[in-house]
């Protein structure tokens, strides 16, 4: 490669990879390797495009800056959001409704695929947020608060919410395509299956960078799979959801990797995403209590 290309150290593969992603979407020509005499990962770029690219390095991790509320999780190369515990609050918050002074909310949200015949849409949705009885909420909350708390820490907070949401959406919204006869349904297990699927998909972000990398790529699919299999394919639960919701997820997560990083990086981008999650939730109550 000669004079013409710059080198920039990395203290790891996985962060070598990740400002790889960020110089790419720039437009900025990027080699990944590793260094032998260092003992370390690095990446190689154009000697013409190394201000760009040190300035774009510079940025993204000002905007990917350790908060208080993101723990490295350091066995696995990924960051658990524990801001994802406000929407399971929220579950358990709707759950003692549905239990005390307002049960008429389950009737009012689940999902029910003659009622969406005729028009009810938001059955789709209002369904996630709810739970037929307290050992179906407590599985959902102590999966999910992990699973959405990685999915937020790896896509980002607001987009991750968003896209665990839509893919339980859409996982409610197969169900209905696909089942014959009267179907009902809640809980938050698609979506949960959702935050699964966008985990899984964001392997597919190193099969770029050579043969070590795909290999982490397959160990990182068959690992979602693996957990699609363990935990959502109980006996006696809509499997259906479950496997649509984690497809969702893997193909909005497909589709986030396709994004220009900025649009999908920064603090404002990820407020965006969370306030189109709250809206479409607050929304669908809206018009489910109407």
């Amino acid at each position: 490669m000669g004079s013409a290309w710059v080198i920039i150290p990395a203290r790891s593969e996985r962060q070598a990879m990740d400002w790889s992603l960020v110089l790419v979407s720039q437009g900025i020509e990027t080699f990944l390797d590793y260094d032998p005499a260092r003992g370390g990962w690095q990446l190689r770029v154009p000697s013409s495009d190394q201000a760009r690219a040190l300035e774009a390095i510079r940025l993204y991790r000002l905007e990917n800056r350790r908060r208080l509320w993101q723990q490295p999780v350091r066995w696995a190369g990924l960051i658990f959001d524990w801001r994802s515990l406000g929407w399971f609050m929220w579950l358990i918050a709707l759950f003692a409704l549905c239990e005390g002074p307002l049960p008429q909310l389950r009737a009012a949200g689940l999902m029910d695929n003659r009622l969406v015949d005729q028009g009810q849409w938001w059955r789709l949705f209002t369904a996630v947020t709810l739970h037929g009885n307290l050992p179906h909420l407590a599985s959902n909350v102590s999966i999910g608060i992990l699973l959405l708390g990685l999915a937020m820490g790896s896509l980002g907070s607001g987009w991750g919410l968003l896209g665990a949401f839509l893919a339980g959406g859409l996982g409610n919204l197969t169900g209905w395509l696909f089942h014959h006869g009267h179907y009902r349904s809640l809980g938050a297990s698609g979506m949960v299956m959702g935050a699964l699927g966008l985990l899984a998909a964001q392997s597919l972000a190193w099969v770029r960078f050579g043969f070590s990398a795909r290999q982490l790529t397959v160990r990182g699919l068959s690992a979602g799979v693996s957990l699609l299999i363990l935990l959502g394919t109980n006996p006696g639960t809509d499997v259906l959801a479950h496997v649509a919701g984690f497809v969702w997820g893997g193909l909005l997560g497909g589709l986030w990797l396709c994004m220009p990083a900025a649009w999908v990086q920064g603090r404002w981008a990820n407020g965006l995403g969370v306030g189109l999650c709250v809206g479409l939730a607050v929304l669908s109550w809206v018009m489910a209590l109407r």
